[in-house]
C-alpha cells in the first residue's frame, strides 16, 4: 500500500508540473522505483505502459538508489529470470551502458566474469565503453586477470588502448552556428542561472526556465526551427561571458537550450553549448563549459582604434575607442572549423580558435566532457600497469614547458610540487597543462545539491584520501530558513557528511549546525600555502596557497579524485609603494588596485584569465583575503599572497585556534580530518621557524605577464565601486571597472540601504562597526540612522571573538534586530526600518537568493556584486544599484542616508582602527 502511495504520489506530482509546462521529474528515489518495477512485471497492471517509460527513459543514473535498483532490474532481464517484452536482453545491456557507473559496474562485471560465456562477451564490450571505475570495480578486474581470466584480459587490454575513447566518432570538421547575443556587456552567471533560483538548480528543467527571459528562451527555439543542422552560440557582445560565478547550472542552462542531449535515456542533461565573447570567457564558466564538452571562444569582434599614426584613438572621457572588427549580430551565421582551428563568415576568416581547440579541449570535446578523459586516463594507467607494459600512446601528451635559466612565479613553483604524472625532474612554467593534486575542496550550499547529483553521475560514494580537507557550507542559504532550505539542506548535509566531508549544519544533531560562510572557513583550513584550493563559488580565492573557483562538477571531480587539470596560468604581479593614509581603509586599496591597474595598461585588464600575485607580506590572512576575494571581480583566474614568515607563522596560529573550536563543536569526523589539519599546520610553523621550508616567494628571475605597481600615496579618498547604471554605453554598466572616489558624489547622493557583511569583512570590519557608533554618540550625542544597516558577520568564531572583547555589546547596544539560531527567520524581510539589523552568519545580501533589498534602492554595501538584480532589482521607475566600498563608507552612509563629503568621513573615523597596510620592508623573492 505505501509503495502504491508513493507512486501515485508521483503522478500527483506530474500533474502539477505538466500545470508549470514540466515534464515528469527524474526519478532517483529506490522505493518509487521498486514499485514501478513491480508495475512492469505484472502485465496485467494499469501503470504498466507508463511504468515502461519511467524506467527506461526517466531514471537517474551513477549511484542515486534508483540506478541501483534499475541495474539489477536488467541483469535479471539479461539473465532471463525475467521477460520484459519491451526490454530485450540486449536492450538491457544498451540501458547499462548509459548508467555511467556506481551499480551498473557492479552489474557488468559479474556478467562479465561469470559463467556464461555468451552474455560474458556482451557485458565485456558494454564494460570496455565504461570509464567510471573505482578501486572496488578495478580491483576485481585484477583479481580475476591474476586468476587467469581472459574475459578480464580482453577488457583489460581494451582499457590499455583506451578504446573508450578511440572508438568515439571524431569531432565534427566543420560546425554550423547562429549567433545570438544574450546581453551587451558582461554577462552575468546571474542572467543564465538567477541566484534568486538557487533552490531549484538540482531540477534541471524547472532551473532551466529562469536563463535569460522567456521572449529570448522563445527566439532561440525559433532559430533552431530556422537552422536544425546549426547550433546556437550565445554571445557577451561588448563584454566578457559568464563572469562572477562558477555556477554549474548556468553551463547547464545554455546546454539545455543550445546544446544536445548526452543520452536519450537520462533527461535533462544536455552537453557541448558553443559560447562567446567579444572579451572572452571568465576563467571559471570556461572551465565548466569544457565539463560540458562545449566550445569556448574569445571572439576579439571589437579592437582599440588607432589613427593613421597609429596613436590610440580615445573618446572625451580619455577612454579607448573600439571599433568592430566583424559582426556578430543576431542571426549571423558563422563556421567553425575544428581543424584549422579559425572562425569563418562564409569563405572570409575571422579569428584563429587554437585557445579553443588545444589538443585537451578537442578531447573533453570527443568524449563529452572533461570528466569522461580524466577516468579514462586513470582507467588506461591501471590497465597498464596490471598488464605490464607501457601506457600506450593515445591521449595527447600533457604539456610540458620548460625554459631553461628562467625562475618560477610563486604559482608555478606550486604547480610544480603538486604536479601528477609528469617527466621526473621537469621544472614546469606557464602554459604547461597539467594534473595536479588538490589538497582543500570546498562545496556550499546552493551548488551543493547539484554537487551530488555529479557525485552520483561518476559513481563515487567516499571522498579520495588523498585531500587534506573538504567542506560543506551553509552560508548562502544562511539569512531564511525557509521551507525550500528545509528541503534541501538537511539532505545535501547528509549527503555530504557520509561522503567524508566536514559539514557546517550538522546532519546528526550532534554540535550547533554554523553557517559561517565557506571562504572564510577555507582561508582558515587551508594551512599550507603551497596548497591548491579548489572551492564552488568564484570567491574561493584563498590568502594561503592558490585557489580556484570551480563549477559543481570539478569539485565533484575534486572531492572523488583529490585531483584537478588545468594549464598553469601566467601571472601578474602585483607591490606596492608609498604609505597609506591615516583615514584610509585597506579596501580602498583593493578597489585603487583594480583602477590603477587599467589606467596603466590603457583599460586593458592584465588581471583577465591569470594569476595576481599579490605582494601583501604584512597583512595577516583574514585582512590580505579581502584583496585575494576581490580578484574574482577583476576576472582574474586566482591569486596568490605573498607573505612574510612571521606574518605567515601568525596567520596559521589564528587558523589552528579556530580549526580546534570546530573541533570542540563536535565537527570533526572518524578521519579526524580536522585534527590531521592541526597536526600539519604545527609541522609548516616549525618548517619556517626552523628556516627549513620558509614562506612561499617567487624567485627573483621569475617571468611575468605584466608587473604593476600601486602608488598608495595618490589613494587620497574612499573608493567606491560603482555599477554605473546609467551609462550611455550600456556594455559599461554592471562592471567592477568603474571605480571613483567618494567626492565624486558630492556628498548628497542618496543611500537606501547599507550592508556590512559576506566574504569580504573580517573581524577587524566589525570592530570597526562597534567603534564607529561610539566615536559618532560622542560626537553628535546620539546615533540615528537615516537607512537601515545591515551587519552580517562571516562566522560564528568571530562573534565569539567580538563577545570577549566587548564590541558586540556595542553591536547590540545599537541594533534594532538580532538574529537568534533557535528562532531562524522562515521569509526573507521584505521591509527594513532606519535601524542597525544584526543578522547570522552568512552571506545574507550578496548571495540575491533570499534577502534582498527593495526594488529600485540605491545600496551601499561592502560585499563583492554589483550586478543588476543581485542584491537589489530595478522597478520601473528607477534601477536598483549595488555600490560597494569600505565598511566605515557603508556605515557613515546609513547613518547619514546619503554618501557623506570627504571631511564627514575624515571626523568620523578620526582615532578608529581602520585596516592598514604598509608593503613589505623588504622584497619577498
Amino acid at each position: 500500500m505505501a509503495f502504491e502511495n508513493i507512486y501515485n504520489d508521483y503522478i500527483n506530482e506530474i500533474e502539477e508540473r505538466k500545470a508549470q509546462g514540466l515534464h515528469p521529474k527524474p526519478i532517483d528515489g529506490a522505493e518509487l522505483l521498486s514499485q514501478i518495477i513491480t508495475q512492469i512485471i505484472d502485465v496485467d497492471n494499469p501503470n504498466r505502459k507508463d511504468s515502461v517509460k519511467f524506467f527506461i527513459y526517466n531514471t537517474l543514473p551513477g549511484t542515486t538508489p534508483a540506478a541501483a535498483e534499475k541495474a539489477k532490474f536488467l541483469k535479471q532481464i539479461i539473465l532471463g529470470e525475467v521477460v520484459v517484452e519491451e526490454i530485450t536482453p540486449a536492450f538491457a545491456f544498451e540501458l547499462l551502458s548509459h548508467m555511467k557507473g556506481g551499480k551498473s559496474i557492479e552489474v557488468l562485471l559479474d556478467l562479465a566474469l561469470g559463467y556464461n560465456v555468451a552474455i560474458a562477451k556482451e557485458a565485456a564490450n558494454v564494460l570496455k565503453t565504461q570509464v567510471f571505475l573505482y578501486e572496488a570495480d578495478t580491483h576485481r578486474l585484477k583479481v580475476a586477470y591474476d586468476d587467469g581470466n581472459t574475459i578480464a584480459k580482453e577488457i583489460l587490454e581494451s582499457y590499455a588502448q583506451a578504446e573508450f575513447f578511440t572508438k568515439l566518432p571524431d569531432v565534427a570538421e566543420e560546425i554550423k552556428v547562429i549567433t545570438y547575443i544574450a546581453a551587451e556587456g558582461d554577462i552575468s552567471t546571474d542572467l543564465l542561472s538567477p541566484g534568486n533560483q538557487a533552490h531549484s538548480r538540482s531540477d534541471r528543467e524547472l532551473h532551466g526556465l529562469c536563463m535569460m527571459t522567456p521572449q529570448q528562451q522563445q527566439e532561440i527555439k525559433d532559430f533552431q526551427m530556422q537552422f536544425p543542422d546549426a547550433s546556437i552560440m550565445l554571445i557577451a557582445e561588448k563584454g566578457t561571458m559568464g563572469v562572477g560565478s562558477s555556477r554549474m547550472s548556468g553551463v547547464n542552462n545554455v546546454a539545455l537550450w543550445t546544446g544536445k542531449q548526452a543520452s536519450p535515456y537520462i533527461p535533462f542533461v544536455n552537453i557541448a553549448p558553443i559560447v562567446g565573447g567579444t572579451n572572452g570567457i571568465s576563467p571559471i564558466f570556461l572551465t565548466t563549459v569544457d565539463v560540458t564538452g562545449g566550445i569556448g571562444i574569445d571572439l576579439k569582434n571589437w579592437v582599440k582604434k588607432h589613427d593613421a599614426d597609429g596613436n590610440l584613438v580615445r573618446n572625451d572621457k580619455g577612454e579607448p575607442v573600439l571599433e568592430e572588427a566583424y559582426s556578430v549580430a543576431t542571426g549571423t551565421v558563422l563556421t567553425i572549423n575544428t581543424k584549422k582551428k579559425k572562425l569563418y563568415n562564409g569563405d572570409q576568416e575571422l579569428i584563429d580558435l587554437s585557445k579553443s581547440f588545444t589538443p585537451q579541449k578537442l578531447e573533453f570535446i570527443k568524449a563529452g566532457g572533461s570528466y569522461a578523459v580524466v577516468f579514462g586516463k586513470k582507467i588506461q594507467t591501471f590497465a597498464a600497469q596490471t598488464l605490464g607494459i607501457d601506457i600506450p600512446s593515445v591521449f595527447a601528451p600533457a604539456k610540458e614547458i620548460t625554459i631553461e635559466g628562467q625562475g618560477l612565479t610563486a604559482v608555478e613553483k606550486i604547480f610544480n610540487i603538486n604536479a601528477v604524472g609528469v617527466t621526473p625532474g621537469k621544472v614546469l612554467y606557464a602554459g604547461s597543462d597539467v594534473r595536479v593534486k588538490v589538497n582543500i575542496v570546498g562545496s556550499q550550499d546552493t551548488t551543493g545539491l547539484m554537487t551530488a547529483q555529479e557525485l552520483e553521475s561518476m559513481a563515487a560514494t567516499v571522498i579520495s584520501p588523498s585531500v587534506d580537507g573538504a567542506y560543506q557550507s551553509g552560508c548562502h542559504t544562511a539569512s531564511v530558513w525557509d521551507k525550500k532550505a528545509q528541503a534541501n539542506i538537511p539532505k545535501l548535509m547528509k549527503f555530504m557528511n557520509d561522503f567524508g566531508v566536514i559539514t557546517a549544519r550538522d546532519p546528526k544533531g550532534v554540535y550547533h549546525s554554523m553557517t559561517d560562510v565557506i571562504h572564510k572557513v577555507l582561508n582558515d583550513i587551508t594551512i599550507d600555502e603551497w596548497a591548491i584550493i579548489i572551492g564552488g563559488d568564484s570567491h574561493t580565492r584563498m590568502s594561503k596557497g592558490v585557489a580556484f573557483g570551480a563549477d559543481s562538477g570539478t569539485v565533484a571531480l575534486a572531492l572523488a579524485t583529490g585531483e584537478a587539470s588545468m594549464p598553469i596560468p601566467e601571472s601578474v604581479k602585483v607591490t606596492f609603494k608609498g604609505e597609506m593614509k591615516d583615514y584610509m581603509d585597506f579596501r580602498d586599496v583593493v578597489h585603487a588596485t583594480q583602477a590603477q591597474m587599467l589606467q596603466q595598461f590603457d583599460g586593458e585588464n592584465v588581471f583577465q584569465g591569470r594569476i595576481i600575485e599579490v605582494h601583501l607580506g604584512t597583512l595577516l590572512a583574514d585582512q590580505a583575503f579581502t584583496f585575494t576575494d576581490w580578484t574574482a571581480e577583476m576576472k582574474a583566474k586566482a591569486s596568490i599572497c605573498i607573505s612574510q614568515d612571521d606574518t605567515l607563522i601568525e596567520s596559521l596560529e589564528i587558523a589552528k585556534s579556530r580549526i580546534q573550536i570546530m573541533i570542540e563543536k563536535g565537527m570533526d569526523n572518524h578521519n579526524q580530518v580536522l585534527q590531521g589539519l592541526i597536526d600539519k599546520a604545527n609541522k609548516r610553523i616549525s618548517e619556517i621557524q626552523l628556516g627549513v621550508k620558509p614562506a612561499l616567494t617567487p624567485d627573483g628571475n621569475a617571468k611575468y605577464y605584466a608587473e604593476v605597481v600601486i602608488d598608495l600615496d595618490v589613494i587620497a579618498e574612499p573608493m567606491i565601486a560603482d555599477p554605473d547604471v546609467n551609462n550611455d554605453d550600456v556594455s559599461k554598466r554592471y562592471t567592477h571597472d568603474t571605480i571613483r572616489a567618494i567626492s565624486y558624489y558630492g556628498g548628497d547622493k542618496k543611500v537606501d540601504l547599507g550592508f556590512v557583511g559576506s566574504c569580504m569583512v573580517h573581524k577587524g570590519d566589525l570592530k570597526i562597526v562597534s567603534q564607529m557608533l561610539k566615536n559618532l554618540e560622542e560626537q553628535q550625542g546620539e546615533v540615528k540612522f537615516n537607512a537601515p544597516l545591515v551587519v552580517a558577520a562571516p562566522t560564528y568564531n568571530i562573534i565569539d571573538e567580538l563577545k570577549a572583547e566587548g564590541d558586540w555589546d556595542v553591536l547590540q547596544k545599537y541594533s534594532g534586530f538580532e538574529f537568534s539560531d533557535l528562532l531562524p527567520k522562515s521569509a526573507a524581510r521584505t521591509e527594513y526600518n532606519n535601524m542597525m539589523y544584526l543578522e547570522r552568519p552568512g552571506c545574507n545580501l550578496c548571495m540575491g537568493n533570499q534577502e534582498k533589498a527593495a526594488k529600485g534602492d540605491t545600496v551601499m554595501a561592502t560585499s563583492t556584486r554589483l550586478f543588476q538584480g543581485r542584491v537589489v532589482e530595478d522597478t520601473e521607475a528607477k534601477k536598483g544599484e549595488s555600490l560597494l566600498a569600505s565598511t566605515p563608507v557603508v556605515v557613515l552612509s546609513a547613518i547619514l542616508g546619503r554618501i557623506p563629503n570627504i571631511n564627514e568621513y575624515k571626523a568620523a573615523v578620526e582615532g578608529i582602527n581602520l585596516t592598514k597596510f604598509s608593503p613589505a620592508y623588504k622584497q619577498l623573492v
